[in-house]
C-alpha cells in the first residue's frame, strides 16, 4: 500500500460512495476507464479485491470495506493539515461539511446565508437526512458537523444549543378539532394522523405523546418529507405533530391552525454536535460559533418576515 497515491484513495473513496465506478468518473471529471485502471492499481498493491462487480454497479468487498475507513481518515487528515496551515496565513477560508435533520431545512439556508455574507472563503457542504441518519453519518466521520433537535445519547459527541426549537400540533382550519378551545390526550383517540418515518426526531415525540396518554396511534399516512405532511393536512386528511418552523408561512397566511393541546407547544432546542475525538478546523470553529450566536435572531427575523408578507 505504501505506492497507493492521494488521487487513487479519493477515487476509491468515490466508488464506494457512489457505487458506480461511471458515476465515479462524472464526480471527478475522468474517464470511467481512468477509474477501474487506478482501482485495478490499488488492488494489485494491497493483494485484495476492493469490489464485486454487480452488472453496472459495484460494491466494497469486506477487504473494501476495512481500507474505506482508513482511506476517509487519510483524506479528512490532509483536509484538516490544508485548513489548518491555510488558517496560520490568517486565511478566512476553507470547507465545512453540515449535516442537518430535514426539519432544519427550513431554517439552516437562512442562517448560512448570513454566515456567507460573513465569511464568503468558507465553502459549505450541505446534507440533509432524519435524525438516525445524521447521527449515524455523524459517527462515521462523514460529516463534521450537525444540526438536529435532539442530539444522540452518546458520549463522544458535544452538543451546544442555539435556538429555541418549538413543536406544534396542527390542523386544517375546517378540522373538528380546530374549534375547540382546549384539548386533552384524550381527544385526539381515533383521530387519524400523519406522521414522519421511523428514525426522526418528530415521529419520536409523536409516539411519547400517545405512549405517557395510553392511546394507540392511528396513522393514516407516513411521508419523509415535512412538505408532504403539510400539504396532507392542509387537504384534511389529518392532524400531525411538526416543528413550527416547517410551518411558520402556513400559519401565518391561515392555511393550518395549531391546536389548543394541553402540553403544546412542545420547548426543544436545536442543536449544533461534532465528535469529541475530531478536531475543529478554523472554518468549523467560525461556523459552530455563528450558529451559537446569531442562529436565534435569523430564526425571529424569518418568522417577523412571515408575519409581514402575511398581512400585506
Amino acid at each position: 500500500m505504501r505506492n497507493v497515491t492521494i488521487r487513487q484513495l479519493q477515487m476509491f473513496v468515490a466508488a464506494a460512495e457512489t457505487g458506480s465506478f461511471t458515476r465515479t468518473a462524472e464526480r471527478l471529471r475522468v474517464s470511467p476507464a481512468a477509474v477501474s485502471f487506478q482501482i485495478k492499481q490499488i488492488e494489485d498493491s494491497s493483494g485484495f479485491a476492493l469490489f464485486e462487480r454487480l452488472g453496472k454497479s459495484v460494491a466494497p468487498t469486506d477487504a473494501g470495506r476495512a481500507l474505506l475507513f482508513y482511506a476517509r481518515s487519510v483524506l479528512q487528515a490532509l483536509h484538516d493539515a490544508d485548513q489548518a496551515l491555510t488558517a496560520l496565513r490568517g486565511v478566512v477560508g476553507g470547507r465545512a461539511i453540515l449535516g442537518a435533520v430535514s426539519t432544519a431545512k427550513y431554517i439552516v439556508p437562512h442562517i448560512m446565508a448570513r454566515f456567507q455574507h460573513q465569511y464568503p472563503g468558507v465553502a459549505i457542504d450541505l446534507r440533509f437526512g432524519n435524525r438516525r441518519q445524521i447521527g449515524q453519518s455523524l459517527a462515521r466521520g462523514e460529516i463534521e458537523l450537525a444540526v438536529m433537535g435532539r442530539p444522540p445519547e452518546e458520549s463522544d459527541l458535544a452538543a451546544d444549543a442555539f435556538a429555541v426549537h418549538p413543536s406544534v400540533l396542527v390542523a386544517a382550519p375546517s378540522h373538528p378539532l380546530a374549534r375547540a378551545s382546549q384539548l386533552m390526550p384524550q381527544d385526539l383517540a381515533g383521530m387519524g394522523l400523519i406522521a414522519r418515518e421511523e428514525g426522526s426526531g418528530t415521529r419520536l415525540l409523536m409516539e411519547q405523546l400517545f405512549a405517557g396518554a395510553g392511546l394507540p396511534m392511528r396513522v393514516v399516512m407516513t411521508a419523509d418529507s415535512n412538505e408532504t405532511i403539510k400539504q396532507a393536512v392542509m387537504a384534511g386528511m389529518g392532524v400531525a405533530v411538526l416543528s413550527q418552523h416547517t410551518v411558520g408561512l402556513e400559519l401565518a397566511l391561515g392555511l393550518l391552525k395549531t391546536l389548543p393541546m394541553q402540553g403544546f407547544p412542545v420547548t426543544r432546542s436545536w442543536f449544533v454536535a461534532h465528535r469529541k475525538a475530531m478536531p475543529l478546523m478554523p472554518a468549523h470553529v467560525r461556523l459552530r460559533s455563528f450558529f451559537q450566536e446569531h442562529g436565534q435572531n435569523v430564526i425571529a427575523d424569518l418568522e417577523d418576515g412571515y408575519r409581514t408578507a402575511a398581512a400585506k
